[in-house]
């Protein structure tokens, strides 16, 4: 077994913010196997692919999904890297259960922002879990991924389409809008890195996060791998997830554990059904604490936003 790129201390640390690098958690080969991954996807998109970018952008921005059961070098990186180790590191839990893949691709020159949003009302699970963000391009901190630290402890936020601003998933009013973290950015801790080729952020489904355009020569090609814990549970939505996963309620009833063959276990390899997960993440689900985030500027903002009541959802989501 190898080392843990985990230590208690990070460990420590992303349960008080959501957020976490690990600095090479890819080794070279399993590098040149993430990127050569990508360009298979490059090259053979999904249905379910999608550009991102507006048409007059000079750059372009690129996602696609769940492709590990037809691309091996994913398969292969998902169950047997380092990173569902740290995965399970991260979230303290027993077993860590493989979600999906998302490729993402920047072209240089891109404007295009990514908006401030949570992943975790996109998705058909309730319960903790984690993603991380795999570059394999280097990305300087002005063209990184952004992270407010804590906002995992909040509830869930109003989720709207990225270039419209549409709430499609929830009745206006309905859930708590995110504040306007661009109007004072230093009034909340935003965390960015700059990143390596096989460097990870790993950050809270809860986490709230955006990311800047790329205005560089160079590509920004990312392998985002996602793990649910053990205490992560179907929920169907009445709203289509992204992903998708369609007709699995068919298969996986409501508020089941994720016993699937699409959600593999993979840490540990052998591991039987697993329980529990750490005591913040478990506040993280629906119960938010009191004020928090600190802010890099010395103030502090209250985190959670303030909002209506049905603002705070676990499992069953209120508000939809």
């Amino acid at each position: 077994m190898t080392a843990s790129p985990v230590d208690e201390e990070l460990a420590a640390a992303f349960a008080r913010d959501g957020v976490a690098c690990v600095r090479g958690v890819l080794d070279p080969a399993e590098l040149a196997s993430a990127a050569r991954a990508i360009e298979i996807v490059l090259a053979n998109p999904s249905p379910i692919a999608q550009l991102a970018s507006a048409a007059d952008d000079p750059g372009s921005f690129f996602e696609d999904f769940c492709r590990w059961r037809e691309i091996p070098e994913i398969e292969q990186l998902a169950r047997h890297s380092r990173v569902p180790q740290a995965a399970a590191a991260l979230m303290s839990t027993p077993q860590v259960r493989f979600y999906h893949d998302h490729v993402l691709v920047k072209d240089g020159g891109t404007r295009q922002r990514t908006p401030w949003h949570q992943d975790q009302p996109y998705y058909n699970v309730d319960g903790p879990g984690v993603s991380a963000w795999i570059p394999v391009d280097p990305v300087p901190a002005d063209g990184c991924l952004e992270l407010v630290a804590s906002s995992h402890l909040g509830p869930w936020l109003m989720p709207r389409t990225f270039l419209a601003g549409e709430a499609r998933w929830f009745p206006e009013g309905s859930l708590t809008e995110l504040p306007d973290i661009d109007a004072d950015p230093g009034a909340f801790d935003i965390r960015r890195f700059e990143l390596r080729p096989g460097d990870a952020i790993f950050f809270d489904f809860l986490t709230v996060h955006g990311a800047p355009g790329f205005p560089y020569p160079g590509r920004r090609r990312v392998l985002s791998l996602r793990y649910l814990s053990a205490q992560a549970r179907h929920a169907p939505r009445s709203w289509r997830t992204s992903p998708p996963f369609d007709g699995l309620e068919e298969e996986l009833p409501a508020g089941s554990a994720m016993d699937h063959p699409l959600f593999p276990v993979v840490w540990p390899a052998s591991s039987g059904p697993g329980h529990g997960a750490s005591p913040n993440h478990a506040a993280a689900v629906g119960r938010p604490p009191g004020g928090l985030a600190g802010s890099s500027a010395g103030r502090r903002v209250r985190w959670p936003p303030a909002g209506p009541p049905a603002a705070r959802c676990s499992c069953g989501a209120t508000g939809t």
